[in-house]
């Protein structure tokens, strides 16, 4: 990797970060592939993908599968429809952290349009944005059967481990379990029968998502 002026002013001045930075293997990711350092993880992975991959590779995918299957970065109820006709059986709604498309739409605004559009029976994962127990409840009351946490959970691993990353999703059950106790829902099927009426939204605006035709595609947000 090339390292800026900055960047190197900075490994100056932490002589010990810098040392163990420089005397130890670089990191990898098991997960992928132990001869990728992580410093080159986002070449490649973009090295994996193809832009042409379409609905037809997805149901070929599927064939050779044969066993449950989601699909992540949905945010559109046509697309979640086409996911179900094609064979996944999950939708995981995510923007993918909205790094790439900054004004893509909030994944709670088009949760419940995408419950909507595929019935009760189809699993739906919700992430972006889940960092309290109250984010989950609200993530429950509008369609979602479960979360997706990035943040909750490496904050606790940086902070203190194994033992860091059970503390905070232990956080965020509490957390949960209050807010449940205090709409005066004793249990998760009861949250998502009556969520819907427990959820008071302030009107969209522009800055939400600037877009006048959004609602009508199921991104809510607001309106010009």
């Amino acid at each position: 990797p090339k390292y800026t002026p900055k960047q190197v002013i900075e490994a100056i001045k932490k002589p010990a970060w810098t040392y163990d930075f420089l005397s130890h293997d670089a990191y990898t990711y098991a997960c992928i592939n132990t001869d990728v350092p992580a410093d080159s993880l986002a070449a490649f992975v973009n090295s994996q993908i193809r832009p042409e991959f379409d609905w037809k590779d997805a149901e070929w995918l599927l064939g050779e599968w044969n066993g449950p299957a989601a699909v992540k970065g949905v945010v559109r109820p046509d697309d979640a429809v086409k996911a179900v006709e094609t064979g996944f059986s999950t939708m995981w709604i995510s923007n993918h952290g909205a790094r790439q498309l900054e004004t893509s739409p909030a994944t709670i605004d088009v949760l419940p349009s995408i419950r909507e559009a595929v019935g009760p029976d189809v699993e739906i994962i919700l992430d972006g944005g889940v960092q309290r127990g109250t984010d989950i409840a609200k993530a429950l009351a509008l369609g979602a059967d479960s979360v997706g946490v990035g943040k909750p959970y490496l904050y606790g691993l940086a902070a203190g481990g194994t033992e860091g990353v059970i503390k905070a999703l232990e956080i965020l059950k509490v957390e949960l379990d209050r807010a449940m106790g205090l709409l005066g829902t004793g249990t998760v099927d009861d949250l998502k029968k009556r969520g819907p009426g427990l959820i008071k939204r302030r009107p969209g605006s522009a800055r939400d998502y600037p877009d006048r035709y959004a609602y009508e595609r199921g991104y809510g947000g607001g309106v010009i």
